[in-house]
């Protein structure tokens, strides 16, 4: 299991009986993580690929099988769920938020989270290692441009990222 997805997965906001949203799910071992370690949670892992989404589904079985979690083929910008449907949202490496303004992503993910629902934008030890302050920097710019309340930098050795609340 990568690092970077332990220290992303200890740093959400989880609590028995919430609802996860995962953007950009890859090979699943977040969502394996979050399964195995909140009780009664149910979760979403979004991917635009199809090889993640059949990679993620593969990997957590059993958690699909007991209707645990979801896994669907959709990019973030196309997501249509519910109005607060999530406590928690969270990405791990997904390159849109530092490449781009992501507002579109942004504004899909204030809307499906709840008021005061929890916002995790995580990498490893950086995006672009000779330039992490400034995309950090940019991330959380964006995250508070979108309606996000307190934005703050984590950095640490084994990862960093933005959190805020919805």
């Amino acid at each position: 299991m990568p690092e970077r997805i332990r220290w992303a997965v200890e740093h959400l906001a989880l609590r028995p009986g919430c609802h996860v949203l995962e953007v950009g799910c890859g090979s699943g071992a977040a969502a394996q993580l979050v399964c195995e370690r909140a009780g009664d949670t149910t979760m979403l892992a979004i991917d635009r690929s199809a090889t993640a989404v059949a990679r993620t589904t593969e990997r957590n079985r059993r958690h699909v099988q007991a209707g645990t979690l979801t896994v669907r083929q959709v990019a973030l910008a196309g997501l249509t769920v519910p109005a607060a449907s999530f406590d928690v949202a969270f990405s791990v490496d997904v390159n849109l938020f530092w490449t781009t303004t992501a507002a579109t992503e942004l504004s899909v993910l204030r809307r499906a989270l709840a008021p005061g629902g929890s916002l995790l934008i995580a990498y490893g030890t950086g995006p672009r290692p000779d330039r992490q302050d400034e995309l950090l920097e940019q991330v959380r710019a964006a995250v508070d441009a979108h309606g996000f309340a307190a934005p703050v930098v984590l950095r640490e050795e084994r990862g960093s990222g933005v959190r805020a609340r919805a």
